[in-house]
């Protein structure tokens, strides 16, 4: 899920409960089993984005195309022509993000979706609401994303709220996490059929089964939730995994990336300390 902000209840009450309420050691900290799910992916390198390559997050504010790395990830929507192309020109691989589980009002194609697979409210976000992933009107509609992205140059995308499955979510309907994973396995093919990179984000329940199927991975915080270990099918294929540590305030980035950049638990990934509006700032681990 998108950046969200801290709250100072959640943390105490996360410091209250058990190891296993809140990441725990690797012991505790089981993955679900989902072997017998009946989807899945044949490895395909032709769009992977190899480990440790440098990137940028940016999806609020003007882009600074300045910033010396690979890879850009910019908002879909937001993004102009002229800077996927100043990008393009200066040899960066740009990546576009869109959210593929939620509704949000502020789109140009908001209009489109059909009433009933618009669900609940996302919690801090008033207005973007849960799809219904089994939607047959939803995917079409995501395939016009993909369309967009394409139309734009982008070289890859990132779909964004691929876990609404989760019941801590809240999403309104009763798909399952089989539903998801047919539908996360279904995004992945639909940008590889339009010739897009296309990387899971966040997700970190079903990292096993859909690693084949994407190309790098995106987490948010596994740091501070002790997740990271998760990551090891992406690590071992060789692929990216872009990861994002979050401040309140920017003055304390210097002591974070102290705590995180070197630490063997993201070893292997490409590490920013980041603000939660994701403006240009940012602090790269080496």
């Amino acid at each position: 899920m998108k950046a969200r902000m801290l709250i100072v209840w959640a943390v105490a009450s996360c410091l209250s409960l058990s190891l296993l309420a809140c990441g725990g050691d690797d012991d505790d900290d089981e993955q679900t089993d989902w072997s017998d799910w009946e989807g899945g992916c044949e490895e395909d390198s032709e769009f992977d984005i190899a480990a440790e390559t440098s990137w940028q997050w940016q999806l609020t504010e003007s882009i600074d195309t300045s910033v010396d790395v690979e890879v850009y990830d910019v908002d879909l929507f937001e993004v102009s022509q002229s800077v996927i192309d100043e990008l393009h020109a200066d040899g960066r691989f740009v990546i576009c993000y869109f959210s593929a589980g939620t509704w949000e009002e502020w789109r140009d194609d908001a209009d489109d979706f059909p009433e009933e697979a618009v669900g609940n409210t996302m919690e801090e976000w008033d207005d973007e609401k849960w799809l219904d992933v089994r939607s047959e009107e939803i995917r079409s509609l995501m395939q016009d994303r993909l369309d967009v992205a394409v139309s734009k140059g982008c070289d890859g995308v990132e779909p964004d709220n691929m876990d609404g499955y989760l019941s801590d979510n809240n999403s309104g309907f009763d798909f399952d996490g089989y539903d998801q994973l047919d539908y996360n396995q279904y995004i992945a093919e639909q940008a590889h059929e339009r010739g897009l990179s296309v990387g899971l984000k966040n997700d970190v329940d079903q990292l096993v089964e859909l690693e084949p199927c994407y190309d790098w991975a995106l987490n948010e915080e596994c740091f501070a939730y002790d997740e990271c270990h998760r990551y090891e099918p992406f690590v071992e294929a060789g692929k990216a995994v872009f990861h994002v540590e979050y401040v309140d305030k920017k003055a304390d980035g210097e002591d974070l990336a102290d705590d995180v950049c070197g630490d063997p638990a993201v070893e292997g990934f490409s590490t920013l300390i980041k603000d939660w509006d994701l403006t240009s700032w940012l602090i790269a681990c080496d």
